[in-house]
């Protein structure tokens, strides 16, 4: 879709909303995990949304367990967040409509360059969660139920193992950024997306040392609430943020961003792409 059609749709949904439901309608709340946030992309895409649709984005950057409870009690006009099986069960319930594939990238399990539990360039996330565990190594959770922390308790029980009340297993219960600078405090490992570790990582002393599994594909998708189950859901504008973060110029700004400061994207674009070619459905 050319850059004029798009933003005559978006001007197009902003008018039938302020029409149909007054000025309040141009506010939009976006639930979203702390990762878009922490890493910059929002800051990147939300202004360029609001300059073409007309409408206030306010963004709530949370645990993308925290929000997808938003959008199931209706708190949100929609979603955007990296925790497929729970994603599907939202849209299962009727609570949230629409979801689309926006981007991925993937998780890395980062920790202090003298590597205590001697994981650099194992190539199983589960078996290195096994050798930190074995070692006894000081590992911070988020501990947040985020889409960051169901990937890691997932990785625990692909490794047959339970950290849970371990002395060396410590939980943030803070975002991912936040989780990255307290595992630095501590010289400890983490499990983190690589977007929000490239962009913290000038600050940080982590080094990557366990990627290119599988299992840690992190996929993003966009879901709009529902706004037949929830009367004072913005339908129209989650409908238009939706529609904006899967058109060319977001995509655009999505395959771009990160790579002249790190050499390479936070994010790669997956509107083109179905959950069946990464694998997920």
């Amino acid at each position: 879709m050319g850059r004029w059609v798009w933003t005559g749709a978006l001007a197009a949904l902003a008018t039938l909303a302020a029409a149909a439901c007054g000025e309040d309608e141009e506010a939009l709340i976006l639930a979203t995990t702390t990762s878009t946030q922490d890493s910059g992309l929002l800051d990147v895409l939300a202004p360029e949304f609001e300059k073409e649709s007309g409408y206030n984005v306010k963004v709530i950057a949370v645990g993308t367990g925290q929000a997808l409870a938003m959008g199931e009690r209706g708190d949100a006009d929609v979603t955007l967040v990296h925790a497929p099986s729970s994603e599907r069960e939202l849209v299962d319930s009727g609570a949230a409509i629409n979801r689309r594939l926006v981007m991925h990238n993937d998780f890395v399990i980062v920790g202090p360059e003298d590597d205590p539990a001697g994981i650099e360039g194992m190539t199983s996330a589960a078996d290195a969660l096994a050798a930190i565990y074995d070692a006894g190594a000081t590992f911070v959770s988020r501990g947040d139920d985020s889409g960051t922390h169901k990937r890691e308790v997932s990785l625990w029980e692909e490794a047959a193992l339970d950290p849970e009340g371990q002395s060396w297993y410590e939980q943030s219960g803070q975002g991912m950024g936040a989780t990255l600078q307290i595992a630095n405090q501590k010289d400890a490992y983490t499990l983190s997306d690589r977007g929000t570790y490239l962009a913290q990582s000038k600050n940080l002393d982590l080094v990557v040392v366990v990627e290119g599994d599988p299992l840690l594909l992190n996929v993003y998708s966009v879901m709009q609430v529902n706004p037949e189950r929830f009367e004072l859901v913005n339908g129209l504008g989650g409908e238009a943020f939706a529609e904006f973060m899967v058109s060319n110029e977001a995509q655009e700004i999505i395959r771009d961003f990160g790579v002249e400061e790190f050499g390479q994207p936070l994010f790669i674009p997956d509107a083109d792409k179905t959950y069946a070619e990464l694998g997920l459905e």
